[in-house]
């Protein structure tokens, strides 16, 4: 029996066969080819193979993460695009080569003119181009990756995996990943995560693995290789442990989130997309603490108009009924984008103009917004939360929106609700002046995922930071504290909607700090209401 330590991404246990995967072997050879057109054709025929196989994983993939989606909707558009489209054929034309050897050319040219620039979005572009190119070459008969993963659940280990290529495998013969290269927040470890997979990240593997049997413990980020028969029985007995757990688990659907010394705390659930909303009721959160409403903006070809979003948030309110749901205002910019949004490219998106900004810059497009949550608050419990704001001119910008909103919709006798309204907490500006900020809305809603990465300055998802990115660092807590604080001296409540909500080790520490409610991604609704119950807070 071989021990191995890896990083956990996603917690759970399984027992197995190991199959190894590994990428076919580029064995591609440049010839010369004396029908140029039919050379570009065969080009063709397998660039309208690849965007079929890319729409097809979006609409797979939206399912369970839009935001991870979206990367499947840019590779689409980035191998239909003019530029990638013509380089290739160029290529085969001038030098009258086959069309694997054109692409692959294609791609190592731009790997290397831009592997040394470190910004993410030209490195995000890389990765995509190689992703597309590989995906084409497959098609064209230059590789052979094997992703069928037989008829028996197995254990997968690699060196790396894609969203595409975990995405493109069945999930119901995946009882593990292991993995070589990634991080917990990698796209990868992400997509894995919401699939519900335990997965370890940073484990050497071995492709003599292939067939062995193996432990993986998704807690403790352990994997036995070949365990022996203690081991085995060991397991055994935590795996069935682990499936009662979650069916006990399932008894608290229905239970009070609440303290043991009884105070009642929100547990709300975070959603990207309408099919999210069976979980949201089946898990027994309060309400939709976070919806984010950039699903009805993103892998389209223009604007959603104002009737489209109405009738999504009317459904939503009806569906919920008494249970309140936050809509997040568009958060369009940085990685969210499309074509037709046309955004100028930025240096470092990230701190770019994206969220709020954006939308204080495109007010017609706002206004759509606006005017379509107010409707939709006539049947239902809605709320709205704007992302991103970091001072009171923003604020003043929004008001006025907001009254030339309501002051139409009474012109037009349409019916709508006076609505709470919160902001999100997400840079350090909106921190230091959220005393300010909760004196103009309702609550205040905490975004960790955005506060840790511009407090530490570190992109969290820069894999080369994936040991010094720590999202439960001194000044993050700090912070979370002081918008508690300044809250409260306001009246108003304070929560987190953060990745950070669902991490149970910090449940008791944040109910210590007063906050009013958490919001977490549906799945986590059970072990965040057990770990809040279990908490005790009348004992110091």
């Amino acid at each position: 029996m071989e021990v191995f330590k890896g990083t956990a991404t996603f917690s759970g246990i399984a027992i197995g066969k190991i199959l190894y995967y590994s990428r076919g072997e580029y064995q591609i050879r440049q010839s010369l080819v004396s029908n140029v057109k039919k050379e570009i054709e065969e080009f063709r025929k397998a660039s309208d193979r690849a965007s079929e196989t890319l729409q097809g994983l979006y609409e797979k993939t939206r399912l369970l993460d839009e935001q991870e989606a979206n990367s499947f909707s840019a590779q689409k558009k980035l191998l239909e695009s003019e530029n990638f489209q013509r380089a290739i054929e160029s290529c085969i034309s001038s030098e009258k080569v086959n069309a694997a050897y054109a692409v692959m050319t294609n791609r190592d040219e731009m790997t290397e003119t831009f592997r040394n620039l470190e910004e993410p979005v030209i490195q995000k572009r890389i990765s995509d181009i190689r992703e597309i190119s590989n995906r084409l070459i497959q098609i064209l008969g230059g590789a052979s990756i094997r992703i069928n993963l037989g008829e028996e659940p197995v254990i997968l280990v690699t060196e790396s995996l894609s969203p595409a290529e975990i995405m493109e495998m069945d999930n119901d013969k995946l009882l593990a990943v292991v993995m070589h290269h990634g991080s917990v927040v990698s796209h990868t470890s992400i997509m894995a995560r919401t699939m519900e997979i335990p997965t370890l990240v940073d484990i050497v593997a071995d492709d003599e693995w292939d067939g062995m049997s193996a432990i993986v413990d998704g807690y403790t980020g352990t994997l036995y290789l070949n365990p022996d028969e203690e081991i085995q029985k060991e397991y055994k007995i935590r795996l069935e442990a682990d499936k009662k757990e979650k069916e006990e688990l399932l008894k608290l659907k229905n239970q009070k989130d609440m303290t043991a010394d009884g105070k009642s705390i929100g547990l709300y659930a975070n959603i990207g997309n309408m099919s999210d909303l069976n979980n949201v009721l089946f898990y027994g959160a309060a309400g939709i603490g976070l919806l984010r409403s950039e699903f009805q903006y993103l892998g389209r070809e223009n604007y959603p108009r104002e009737s489209e979003l109405f009738l999504a948030y009317k459904k939503i309110a009806e569906t919920m009924g008494d249970r309140p749901t936050v809509i997040r205002t568009a958060d369009l910019g940085a990685d969210k984008q499309a074509d037709y949004l046309d955004i100028p490219g930025e240096t470092n998106p990230v701190m770019g103009n994206r969220g709020i900004r954006f939308c204080l810059d495109r007010k017609k497009m706002f206004r759509a917004q606006l005017r379509a949550i107010y409707r939709a608050s006539a049947y239902g419990n809605l709320a709205m939360m704007y992302p991103m704001v970091s001072s009171e001119k923003e604020m003043d910008e929004i008001e006025a929106l907001i009254r030339e909103v309501k002051e139409n919709l009474r012109e037009k006798n349409v019916p709508f609700r006076e609505i709470r309204t919160g902001i999100m907490i997400e840079t350090p500006a909106a921190v230091m002046i959220s005393r300010e900020l909760a004196r103009r809305v309702d609550f205040l809603s905490i975004g960790t995922n955005d506060l840790t990465q511009y407090t530490l300055a570190m992109d969290r998802q820069n894999p080369l930071l994936k040991d010094k990115y720590d999202d439960h660092h001194p000044a993050v807590l700090r912070m979370i504290r002081m918008v508690v604080e300044a809250a409260h001296a306001e009246g108003r409540k304070a929560g987190i909607c953060g990745e950070i909500a669902a991490d149970t080790v910090l449940t008791e520490t944040f109910l210590k700090m007063g906050v009013d409610f958490l919001s977490v991604v549906p799945a986590c609704i059970l072990p965040v209401r057990k770990a809040l119950r279990e908490t005790d807070l009348s004992k110091e």
